[in-house]
């Protein structure tokens, strides 16, 4: 890699250079698993329930990715290997004599998926690819990408892929359809949610990740790339689009850790620094988001995160499927070794040339290098708090579970818990995983299993005077016994026989990074627990009545009203952060009274911060909850029950 260049960039040292020797790097590092007619990478790990064949089509429509970015970067000069080498797979993928020929998209879902990767690149880089084969292998290509015209897609992000891939075909004289076009783009506008973001299914509170590398990359790229402006692409749809981004990017530069991590919320995590491709696409198309010093300190941040964590892997220079390190509790059913490299979304910077201003510019800090911030985030119903102290970002979460209002699944660990941060991740294997322990309000049945949440209602989320957030939800919760539901896993919740509970109401008012969560139960049940903030390290955290410390930081959990017991589960091998993970608790003595209000402080800091200092507690009148901060400050917020 290139010498740290501080003066241009004096938050990470990082710059074009560091950008273009990474990509580099990781290109050849695939050398070794490219087929003989290169149309596959087969990469070693575990095969995808698609197989294997449609594993080395995602290696090598993955990695294309990025070195179509290397290529239009750089104008195509100095990229002949690589034309050379992605040139020779097309013509063996698409050639169905040959022993490399791809799944065609109308025979294997997850095709249309990888069809769009290798139609984005072909237009981004069409005059030093496609202008240059052979028009046997044009013709090919386009009978392969056409497959997709008037195929089934899924009413989420997927809904891209086939715009893409249409768009392009469009472009290169080949079938296509204005319907499919018009009946994606209908969908897309029905994932659309307030203040820019987008949920990843239209029916479902699905907000991740997917809301900046997929809803907020294909549309505006789209505009881009593709002689859409008219019937197909209105400008004043353009125009709503790039709000969209704008304003959503607004939130996402506070959803990022000091450290450069992202939040450890949502599916396919395994894609890593891809959560810095809406960074990127407001760049690349000219969207006034962010200040171009501090867009690459956000993307830099998360790209040199990642790399000084291990990953790509500093032996073989291999992106696994893991966060850090691999860790394959973290894979999902479509995940193959090829999965990673979705990755590449997140250095779409480099197509920029190096004379672009958010290469040339210094960079600035993130707001949370800057301050102590707050937000909320209404559409996924988020409380968010970044502080300077920790370097850490988190949020409350009231609003998201990647399940539809009044389902009765069990609850998904990385959609449904109360809390996320950038430094902690939920218990993703063992126990833990399937019933709620960190940053849970459960009741336990007579067994003492955990009740789910999943389905509930969002009741409100605020912000009040004197820089305080309040966010509540609540609704009927269930035991379910999940255990013969063998489907694919998706990143939702589980589903079995279900045994219903009484309604449980959950609050959360946050000041100052403190948060008082507050419980009432319109019933009668067995106890109720509350569990905090997951720490884990490399040797067990130390721990305490209510308390954790470990990797850095201490999560502490304090009853202060109705909750007298308390406690620690240490758990060996549940995150991808480490082998060892403690999980503080409080909870009843005894059985809850109907309409009894619980209470507790919860806090993630540094161990070496001034212990929390709590509010008191004032009932009434009725649902009524009154905080008196010790500064005087009161605050008040409906606890219904």
């Amino acid at each position: 890699m290139p010498a740290e260049d501080r003066s241009l960039s004096p938050h990470t040292g990082w710059t074009r250079a560091h950008w273009a020797a990474h990509a580099d790097r990781m290109l050849a590092a695939l050398d070794p698993y490219r087929s003989p007619g290169l149309a596959r990478v087969d990469l070693p790990g575990p095969a995808s329930r698609h197989g294997r064949d449609s594993d080395g089509l995602e290696g090598f429509a993955r990695s294309f990715l990025l070195a179509g970015f290397r290529i239009a970067g750089e104008r195509g000069a100095g990229q002949g290997a690589l034309l050379e080498r992605y040139a020779a797979g097309l013509a063996a993928g698409t050639d169905p004599r040959s022993p490399e020929y791809w799944p065609r998209p109308d025979q294997l879902g997850q095709a249309k998926v990888e069809a769009a990767s290798i139609a984005l690149i072909l237009q981004l880089t069409r005059p030093w690819l496609w202008d240059a084969l052979d028009d046997g292998v044009r013709e090919r290509v386009v009978d392969w990408l056409a497959t997709v015209v008037g195929q089934p897609y899924p009413p989420i992000n997927w809904v891209w892929f086939r715009i893409v891939v249409e768009s392009f075909l469009r472009e290169v004289g080949g079938p296509w359809s204005a319907a499919d076009v018009e009946a994606d783009l209908a969908v897309h506008a029905a994932l659309r949610r307030p203040d820019g973001w987008l949920s990843d299914g239209a029916d479902e509170r699905a907000y991740d990740h997917y809301t900046g590398w997929a809803l907020h990359l294909y549309p505006l790229l789209w505009t881009e790339l593709f002689d859409v402006t008219g019937p197909l692409c209105p400008p004043a749809l353009r125009e709503r689009w790039a709000a969209d981004l704008a304003r959503y990017l607004a939130d996402a530069v506070r959803l990022l850790g000091a450290d450069g991590s992202p939040l450890l919320q949502g599916r396919s995590l395994i894609y890593r620094f891809a959560a810095a491709a809406p960074f990127w696409t407001a760049a690349l198309t000219g969207v006034d988001a962010l200040p171009p010093g501090q867009l690459r300190r956000a993307t830099s941040g998360i790209l040199r995160h990642f790399a000084e964590h291990d990953a790509p892997d500093r032996e073989r220079g291999l992106l696994s499927l893991g966060w850090h390190h691999p860790w394959p509790a973290m894979r999902q059913a479509y995940s193959g070794p090829g999965s990673p490299y979705w990755a590449a979304k997140g250095m779409l910077g480099l197509a920029l040339p190096a004379d672009h201003p958010v290469w040339t510019a210094r960079e600035e800090p993130l707001p949370i290098e800057t301050g102590d911030a707050s937000r909320v985030i209404a559409a996924p119903g988020w409380l968010v708090s970044a502080r300077r102290d920790t370097g850490v970002a988190l949020l409350l979460n009231h609003g998201t579970d990647h399940a539809a209002p009044g389902a009765a699944s069990t609850d998904a660990p990385l959609y449904a818990r109360l809390g996320y941060s950038t430094a902690t991740a939920p218990p993703l294997a063992g126990p833990a995983a399937e019933d709620p322990l960190d940053n849970a309000v459960v009741l336990l049945d007579r067994a003492g299993r955990p009740s789910h949440r999943s389905g509930f209602t969002t009741h409100y989320a605020r912000e009040l005077p004197g820089g305080v957030l309040a966010a509540a939800s609540g609704g009927p919760v269930r035991w379910v016994d999940a255990g013969a539901d063998t489907s694919p896993d998706h990143g939702s919740g589980r589903v079995g026989r279900v045994t219903g509970g009484p309604v449980l109401t959950v609050a959360s008012v946050l000041r100052d990074g403190v948060e008082v969560r507050l419980a009432r139960v319109a019933g009668e049940s067995g106890g109720l627990r509350v569990g905090g903030w997951p720490v884990t390290a490399d040797e067990p955290p130390g721990t305490a009545a209510g308390q954790a410390v470990g990797g850095g930081l201490r999560s502490t959990v304090r009853g202060l009203r109705g909750l007298d017991r308390s406690g620690v589960a240490s758990l060996t091998d549940v995150t991808p952060l480490g082998p060892h993970t403690a999980v503080p608790w409080v909870a009843t003595a005894g059985p809850t009274r109907p309409g009894e209000l619980l209470a507790a402080l919860v806090v993630l800091d540094r161990p070496d911060a001034e212990p929390p200092t709590a509010p008191e507690i004032i009932l009434g009148p009725g649902d009524e909850v009154t905080l008196r901060w010790p500064d005087g400050l009161t605050t008040r917020v409906p606890v219904p029950g």
